[in-house]
């Protein structure tokens, strides 16, 4: 079972937001966020594939996936009447509590399967989901006090991906409340347990969000370059878009602009053949604002235009929202 976990909690969790502060810090959070939101499709796929038996534990994650949260939590209840004792059952319906808003019924779902942990991986993993359902409700110092758990609790289980996990966990609290300081603490303390490149630029993509929150943006730029070549070499298409945007953007911001037009350039392009309008229309407003800065209005215009008319054709609110946050203050 501790092989389902680790596959399990893997995806879940790695993969894993003014002009210069409020509106930067949601879009850099949100991306954050993004990944971990992206990678709950994938927990169906592994109770498929692992459970052969007691069926309403893998209903349960499944519901949680498709964001039906009351049939969750119908589906761990229906384990548990079988066996009280189902620790992964306890886990579904903490998870399912904590997505519904309900606090005190998550932490004593987590708490009961803690209570049933026979190691220190196991308690590794309810004391991850205590952060998160604290997390989920604000109580951040609550939720900063579990993820420290979390790390003790990976470090006797010398268990360098959950190190990694429980730093991060730390850093998006202290991003999110805009402590950035600590946040690029916890960031840098859990890119030294990143075991492969994709988990290098995961890390490296933080802490250079980070740089850029604290204006430091020479060490910004350092870090998503290496993100950048890393996604390039082995990322998904998504991944790479993102990052050359992102790339783009902090070359914009240390005023190396031939570089930052040159690299939106290419994955505006790159985006159109591969039909991604999303980061089209991104990378699109990104270099409006680069065009902004080198005094050519008339491109800027005609790009934030060409950005919006996406958001127009796909129907897609959410970006035409983004576009105008990220665009505002520029005429």
């Amino acid at each position: 079972m501790d092989g389902l976990f680790i596959s399990m909690y893997l995806i879940l969790v790695s993969s894993r937001n003014h002009i210069e502060s409020t509106e930067n810090l949601e879009r850099s959070y949100m991306r954050i966020k993004l990944q971990t939101t992206l990678s709950l499709l994938a927990i169906t796929l592994i109770f498929n594939n692992v459970y052969a038996a007691g069926l309403d534990v893998p209903a349960c994650n499944r519901a949680l996936a498709k964001g039906d949260f009351k049939a969750a939590l119908v589906q761990a209840n229906s384990a548990l009447l079988t066996n009280k004792n189902d620790k992964d059952a306890l886990i579904c319906q903490g998870r399912a509590y904590s997505a519904s808003g309900d606090l005190n019924s998550a932490l004593l779902a987590f708490k009961s399967a803690d209570a049933l942990s026979e190691n220190e991986f196991d308690r590794t993993i309810t004391a991850l989901l205590t952060g998160h359902a604290y997390k989920a409700a604000k109580q951040y110092d609550d939720a900063i006090n579990s993820y420290q758990q979390t790390i003790l609790h990976a470090k006797a289980d010398a268990s360098g991906t959950f190190q990694r996990i429980g730093q991060d966990a730390v850093g998006n609290v202290y991003f999110e409340t805009k402590q950035f300081p600590l946040a690029l603490t916890a960031y840098l303390a859990g890119s030294k347990f990143a075991a492969n490149d994709n988990e290098r630029a995961d890390s490296y993509e933080k802490i250079a969000q980070t740089y850029h929150q604290l204006n430091q943006n020479d060490l910004a730029l350092e870090f998503q370059i290496k993100v950048y070549v890393m996604y390039q070499a082995a990322g998904t298409l998504d991944q790479y878009a993102h990052s050359s945007i992102e790339l783009g953007r902090y070359y914009a911001a240390v005023k190396k602009y031939d570089n930052a037009e040159i690299t939106l350039n290419k994955i505006i392009q790159f985006s159109k053949e591969q039909g991604g309008a999303y980061f089209e229309a991104q990378g699109s407003y990104v270099l409006a604002q680069v065009k902004a800065a080198t005094g050519d209005m008339a491109s800027a215009k005609a790009l934030v235009a060409h950005a919006k008319l996406i958001a127009k054709n796909t129907n897609d609110t959410a970006l035409d929202e983004e576009i105008k946050q990220e665009t505002q203050h520029m005429f």
